[in-house]
């Protein structure tokens, strides 16, 4: 027997017991399922996830990368939460989409994804029990904040349950191998126009832009045309809609990431490392909100982010939403909140979720 032989004979051998733990662990995740059914518990916990991959992570020592195995404990989680109860995922579509590729990221492949065709529609899927759970995009690096996001939080009850930031790349596609010089009209979303600016400007000033839902609905649409017409979309787009790359990598910026929330009707208990999202508005006095973030300081609470919006039911009227380290329930943070309230207008906490990592 070779050397080659002999190695993957020992290959063979430990896929067996890697598969026999494999089973194990779901069995043990259908008994963990049938005590949370009579408990009254939900089966997805984002909080009890988070603490296994941090503490996978913390034991992992490689070969396996630590994306590796992020992808490979989701899906092994994903195939768990299965056996307990399957989930219902409604996210920005169509398939392909960015938002689609960070629910399969989050939630596994094991979930049903349930495309709506704009974010208003993953609210209301969720807030209707048509849906388990929603992904949305709430942040770009390059962009900014996705305002209608925001603004939806403003009436709805939804909570944050969880974050994920995916890493976002954008190719010209097209239905043929054609020049790019060649294009005359350019599906995307605005998001994608606007990362690409600078792309567009120096090597299709011409081309007209025509804004689609998402950059999945883009490629559909570049797919059933062919000579002058392409879409700015990512690679699985490409593979989905078989599509030809004509120009690869076109955004303005390396590490363009975005930021998606995961939104559901309760938010998640403490994972040891947490982000608390709070609604707040504030009295038209001067210094108001000067005054209302004083006892973040106060407490030693660390705002990571802070975004203002119309509350559009009265002019020159403002909503805030704060991003904050820890969760609700920490005692510093529970502090702060009762009185951060008892300055407010109004103020609601939109979820206690774990920090993506």
């Amino acid at each position: 027997m070779s050397e080659l032989d002999i190695l993957r004979k020992e290959i063979d051998n430990l896929d067996s017991n890697v598969l026999e733990l494999i089973n194990r662990r779901l069995e043990l995740a259908r008994k963990i399922g049938r005590e949370k059914q009579g408990q009254g518990l939900t089966t997805l916990n984002n909080a009890r996830e988070s603490l296994v991959l941090q503490h996978l992570k913390k034991l992992n020592h490689g070969p396996l990368t630590q994306t590796a195995l992020h992808l490979i404990f989701k899906e092994i989680m994903a195939a768990a939460r299965e056996l307990q109860s399957q989930h219902k995922i409604a996210f920005l579509g169509p398939e392909a989409s960015f938002t689609h590729l960070a629910a399969l990221g989050h939630f596994g492949g094991c979930s049903i994804m349930v495309p709506q065709t704009n974010v208003a529609e993953v609210f209301q899927a969720v807030e209707k029990g048509q849906c388990h759970y929603g992904m949305v995009p709430v942040e770009n690096s390059i962009e900014g904040p996705v305002n209608h996001t925001l603004d939806l939080f403003f009436t709805s009850e939804l909570k944050i349950c969880a974050e994920r930031y995916q890493t976002i790349s954008h190719d010209l596609l097209a239905a043929g191998d054609i020049p790019f010089e060649s294009i005359r009209t350019i599906y995307s979303h605005a998001q994608a126009f606007a990362q690409c600016r600078q792309w567009l400007r120096r090597h299709l000033p011409g081309a007209v832009l025509t804004e689609c839902g998402s950059t999945a609905e883009a490629a559909r649409r570049a797919a059933t045309q062919r000579g002058q017409t392409a879409a700015i979309a990512g690679s699985a787009a490409a593979d989905l809609y078989n599509l030809k790359v004509i120009a690869p990598k076109i955004e303005d910026l390396p590490g363009n990431t975005t930021r998606f929330l995961v939104l559901g009707k309760e938010d998640s208990p403490p994972s040891g490392q947490d982000k608390t999202s709070i609604l707040f508005v504030t009295p038209h006095l001067p210094g108001a909100l000067h005054h209302v973030l004083t006892p973040m300081a106060e407490y030693g609470v660390n705002m990571v982010k802070l975004e203002s919006r119309p509350t559009r039911n009265e002019k020159w009227s403002y909503f805030f939403i704060a991003d904050f380290e820890g969760h609700r329930e920490d005692e510093k943070v529970a502090a702060m909140l009762k009185v951060t309230k008892e300055i407010c207008l109004y103020m609601k906490v939109l979820g206690s979720y774990p920090r993506f990592s």
